[in-house]
């Protein structure tokens, strides 16, 4: 597997940090499409779109909009990022990126995750006392409707399947389903087990933090028999890429803070995020991938020498970055950043793997 470099965005909507106007939700729509098809442009290699149940986040539903992503790129990859599958019917989530599958001619995937913020839970009427074993047996299901058609299946929290024809299938054989996570050892151990590639999130603090999930992955693999050379992992951060360090932080740093602040009220009001914690946080060995095309690269590839990931997702648009300032970001991250990466990686030999399982 080639070492693939892609973009991601939430699809918040903030208020700009100097005018205080938010976009429409039609104006966002729009950036994010055009911002996906540029990505494809510069060589980048994926795009992945996370859902939220929110007046403030547009993508309720990513496969629609990598949908109209893909009736106009033809080779960039179509990931949700993630899919908050807890509060989902697995039924119909595979459906949805089944038909993404055939719209895009093999080239869309799920990360499914538990989600990080918990809006779903009551608007689809579940309880966040079952968060875990939810997203367990939604997860077991969705697995097993990609592989096996028709389907038997009972279980706790919807309505047994019997015999049940579910349809469209895929081009992909196996679409991926990767477990997305966030900073928690047994939810790494849980793809491990279940033989899936693993998509985990370092976005603060130190480089290295979440190698522990990253052990309990492998861990957990290795005790239950499955080949972890058929298990990729991927890394989801935030970042900026900018032509001089100075102005990567100088640009995305207002917005960011904007949209922490503003877009994550379910966290105790809101993420304060002062300038010197920024900053730190975008030193070498700290998360954020932020900086210049250089910075960017020594990162991504201490990243890939930390954790052995076979692709990296940054979402440079938090907050609201203009239109205009997130292309040329995109722009230097596919045509400085993704290509000096590539040629590393692949100096170094890696073991070829598949992304799906």
């Amino acid at each position: 597997m080639t070492f693939e470099i892609g973009i991601s965005t939430f699809g918040e909507i903030t208020s700009d940090p100097t005018t205080g106007i938010a976009p429409s939700a039609e104006q966002r729509t729009r950036e994010i499409i055009a911002e996906a098809v540029f990505a494809e442009d510069v060589g980048l290699d994926v795009v992945g779109i996370g859902e939220h149940q929110r007046f403030d986040y547009v993508p309720a539903t990513p496969a629609v909009l990598l949908s109209a992503i893909a009736a106009k790129t033809e080779r960039i990859r179509l990931t949700s990022a993630v899919t908050v599958l807890s509060s989902a019917d697995p039924v119909r989530t595979f459906q949805d990126f089944a038909t993404l599958d055939l719209i895009s001619n093999g080239r869309a995937e799920i990360i499914a995750g538990r989600g990080s913020f918990t809006d779903s839970f009551p608007l689809f009427g579940f309880d966040l006392n079952d968060y875990a074993d939810l997203f367990r047996e939604k997860l077991e299901l969705l697995v097993a409707i990609r592989n096996t058609n028709p389907i038997t299946w009972s279980g706790k929290f919807r309505a047994p399947l019997h015999n049940a024809d579910v349809a469209p299938r895929p081009v992909q054989k196996k679409m991926p389903i990767w477990v997305g996570v966030g900073g928690t050892p047994s939810s790494g151990a849980r793809a491990g087990r279940m033989g899936l590639p693993l998509a985990y999130g370092v976005l603060f603090g130190p480089l290295d933090g979440a190698l522990p999930v990253r052990e309990a992955f492998e861990a957990a693999a290795e005790r239950n028999g499955k080949d972890l050379a058929t298990m990729p992992t991927m890394l989801h951060g935030h970042g900026f890429v900018a032509r001089t360090s100075q102005q990567a932080r100088d640009i995305s740093y207002p917005y960011l803070r904007a949209g922490f602040g503003e877009n994550s009220r379910q966290r105790d009001n809101g993420i304060h995020l002062p300038r010197d914690q920024f900053d730190a946080l975008t030193s070498p060995h700290a998360g954020l991938i932020t900086g210049s095309p250089q910075e960017v690269i020594d990162k991504l590839l201490l990243q890939h020498q930390l954790y052995g990931n076979m692709r990296i997702i940054i979402n440079m648009g938090m907050g609201g970055v203009p239109h205009l300032e997130h292309l040329k970001a995109i722009e230097l991250l596919g045509t400085e950043v993704a290509p000096a990466v590539r040629r590393e990686i692949a100096a170094q030999s890696p073991v070829p793997r598949e992304p799906q399982s």
